[in-house]
C-alpha cells in the first residue's frame, strides 16, 4: 500500500514540476534558465519531451509564448528609446522596417531550368565554387 501511495506521489509531483516548467517558459523562454529556476536538470526536461508527446508540444507552445512576450517587451523598449532619439535605436528600426534603409540585398529569381540534370563536370565545377567561398565542405579526396 506504502509503495502504491509513492507511486501516486511521485507522479503528482512531475506533473507539478512539468506545469511548473511550462509556466516558467512562458516568463523566460530559455530551457536552461527555466530549468533552474524550478529546480528540474535540462537533462529530465528533454526526457520528458521524448516520454511524452503531450508535453512536448507544450512545451514548444510555452517557448513559443514566451518568445512572444520577450519580443513585445523588447519592440516596447526599441519604441521609448526611438521617442527618446536614441539614434542607435532609430537606425535599427529604419534598417528592419524600411526598404531605402536595408543592409541587405533580396535576390528572387524564377528558376525554368529545375529539372535540369548537372554533367559530373558541372558537379566539379559548382563543389569547387562552393568550397572557394566556404559554403560546402572540401571534398575528401579518394586514394585507390
Amino acid at each position: 500500500m506504502k509503495n502504491q501511495n509513492n507511486q501516486i506521489t511521485v507522479k503528482d509531483r512531475i506533473k507539478n514540476d512539468q506545469v511548473l516548467l511550462l509556466e516558467q517558459l512562458r516568463k523566460t523562454p530559455i530551457v536552461q534558465i527555466a530549468c533552474e529556476k524550478v529546480g528540474v536538470g535540462r537533462a529530465t526536461y528533454y526526457r520528458w519531451r521524448k516520454e511524452s508527446v503531450e508535453f512536448a508540444k507544450q512545451s514548444d507552445q510555452a517557448l513559443l509564448d514566451g518568445s512572444l512576450l520577450v519580443n513585445d517587451m523588447a519592440e516596447s523598449q526599441l519604441m521609448s528609446a526611438i521617442k527618446d532619439k536614441n539614434m542607435t535605436g532609430i537606425i535599427f528600426w529604419l534598417k528592419h522596417h524600411h526598404p531605402a534603409y536595408a543592409t541587405r540585398v533580396e535576390v528572387t529569381t524564377n528558376n525554368k531550368n529545375q529539372d535540369i540534370e548537372l554533367t559530373d563536370e558541372q558537379k566539379e565545377l559548382l563543389n569547387k565554387a562552393l568550397e572557394m567561398v566556404a559554403l560546402a565542405p572540401p571534398e575528401k579526396e579518394t586514394h585507390e
